[in-house]
């Protein structure tokens, strides 16, 4: 069986930098606790639980950390959060990708400046909640090209469009054609992520000259998700799976070649235990 690997798998950037931040503070010592799971990866989550790091899931647990310390996961929290946080006095390490932080910035100065912020991305997703939460108005979240094409507005309104950083670039440049044809008065910024780029490109690619396709991550991760979709369009033998006990595959006698890539909250060594299985057993 032929294995083909995507080179852009796994931790991406701001996810390794979280992680590595979290694991740095359990060798501090004291009470860890993180707002939200640090990554949308279930397995790295249980190794920290039993470090003693604890999730806190609402701004109302927020007092339980005093005397510790709160992480701030990849995906950003809304300023509140940040403003409860120091209320309390509680010590806090943002881990907020920078990528996230940028967009942050980005929303906080264009919504102060009077413009309308659209959010391109999936709502109820923590990154989107976080960056919702800088917008200093509302805040509209648009997930389709229905959506785009409903999207109503005052033609006097000035219009800046971001981005969640792990979208489908094509679907995003998809809809901000539908919103150029309006004729609004529109500023883009593609805050997508170089890395999610390159990973949506190279599994497409992968996908389409395979007999199968891997995509392995976490269930709640939406990056992984959209890579499922993504493969799934070129391979019909796309499956998607959490780890290597996850994998059971009934592969036809047809099949010689497998491709394998990995959403942005997958450890290396997930990655190796599957790649090592396909490679060993079929």
């Amino acid at each position: 069986m032929e294995v083909v690997l995507a080179k852009h798998a796994g931790f991406c950037f701001g996810v390794q930098r979280a992680v590595d931040e979290v694991y740095s503070e359990t060798l501090r010592g004291g009470p860890i606790y993180t707002y939200g799971p640090i990554v949308h990866n279930e397995e790295v989550v249980k190794d920290l639980e039993r470090k003693g790091v604890r999730v806190l899931d609402s701004p109302e647990e927020l007092p339980e950390a005093m005397g510790g310390t709160v992480m701030i996961r990849a995906h950003g929290v809304p300023e509140r959060i940040i403003r409860e946080i120091d209320r309390l006095g509680i010590r806090c390490v943002d881990a907020t990708c920078p990528f996230v932080k940028r967009i942050h910035n980005i929303v906080s100065r264009e919504s102060a400046a009077g413009r309308k912020i659209v959010i391109i991305g999936n709502p109820g997703h923590p990154e989107v909640e976080g960056i919702m939460g800088w917008a200093k108005g509302s805040a509209t979240v648009l997930e389709s090209e229905q959506e785009a094409r409903d999207f109503v507005c005052d033609p006097a309104e000035e219009i800046c469009i971001v981005s969640q950083t792990t979208f489908n670039y094509n679907k995003f440049q998809d809809m901000v054609e539908i919103f150029m044809k309006k004729g609004y008065n529109v500023s883009v910024v593609n805050t997508i992520c170089n890395a999610t780029e390159e990973r949506q490109t190279e599994a497409r690619e992968i996908a389409a000259g395979v007999d199968a396709m891997i995509v392995i991550g976490g269930k709640h991760s939406s990056n992984t998700r959209k890579l499922y979709e993504i493969c799934r369009q070129e391979c019909a033998n796309t499956y998607f799976i959490q780890t290597v006990e996850d994998l059971h595959l009934n592969l036809p006698e047809s099949v010689r070649t497998v491709g394998i890539t990995a959403g942005a909250s997958t450890p290396n060594n997930i990655i190796e235990e599957v790649q090592n299985y396909v490679r060993f057993n079929f």
